[in-house]
């Protein structure tokens, strides 16, 4: 059993995006691991592994528009299952 089942990914197109501020503000607000957050200040990427994907969705929606966004159920990948 994973502690945290939802490997969620996606990108963000803003203005002024930092990497850290948003890795911050994850980090400290939303239960996981295995954050990444890359990119410009134009585009960051997220990669984090969450219980509760539909917050990182809400807080990366307010900061510009989100897109490729990718939720996948890695307890069903590990039971051989697709995610």
């Amino acid at each position: 059993m994973l502690e945290f089942k939802y490997d969620t990914q996606l990108l963000i197109d803003g203005k002024n995006l930092s990497e850290d501020k948003i890795g911050e503000y994850i980090t400290k607000n939303i239960k996981g691991d295995c954050l990444l957050a890359v990119g410009s200040e134009e585009t960051i990427k997220i990669h984090f592994h969450t219980n509760t994907p539909w917050k990182v969705l809400e807080y990366c929606a307010s900061l510009g528009d989100v897109y490729d966004v990718v939720i996948e159920n890695m307890e069903r990948q590990t039971n051989g299952l697709k995610g």
